[in-house]
């Protein structure tokens, strides 16, 4: 198998002693994010960890996807397809991103939450739970979903009452 990257020598200590090395593309020496294993990022497709983003534990960056900024993927989780984590947004646990979904600003997707196709996820908002996030949803602002599916017709751009989430078959990330 062909090479990607290579680790620059550059360590960065997080969390509770957490190690992270810097990384370096080989194809054209560009200096990449901070992974904690080389199985955090596969070495097939053209997917990528960028800037002063990170991954960590056993998450998985694959296919084409993207995580830069000061983006976080952590625990189990998995980035794939064409999708992008960007700015400062957390995907972590057992979270799956992928299709050409988008992740970004100070969002969350955690637990076993899917988000997926070209669903967006932006602002403060909080996906957890096992939430399916998916078609062209766009879930912002102070918004949190945990569980239930949100499709092709749902936009939440703000929060919701518990009574509102509950009247759309949702529960709030309170209880």
């Amino acid at each position: 198998m062909h090479r990607k990257f290579e680790f620059t020598g550059d360590i960065l200590v997080v969390g509770a002693g957490t190690v992270l090395r810097r990384i370096r593309r080989l194809s054209d020496g560009a200096v990449g994010g901070w992974i904690e294993f080389e199985e955090n990022l596969s070495e097939e497709g053209a997917c990528w960890v960028s800037a002063s983003a990170q991954v960590s534990g056993n998450a998985r960056v694959t296919g084409d996807a993207r995580v830069f900024g000061q983006a976080h993927v952590a625990g189990n989780a998995v980035v794939s397809g064409e999708a992008r984590v960007r700015g400062k947004a957390l995907v972590c646990d057992e979270a799956r991103v992928c299709g050409r979904a988008d992740v970004r600003d100070r969002a969350w997707v955690r637990g076993k939450a899917l988000v997926c196709d070209n669903a967006k996820i932006t602002g403060d908002a909080r996906v957890a739970g096992a939430a399916v996030i998916c078609d062209k949803a766009s879930i912002g602002g102070h918004a949190q979903i945990l569980d239930g599916v949100c499709d092709n017709h749902t936009k939440v751009h703000q929060a919701l009452s518990d009574h509102t989430l509950r009247s759309a078959g949702l529960a709030s990330m309170d209880g």
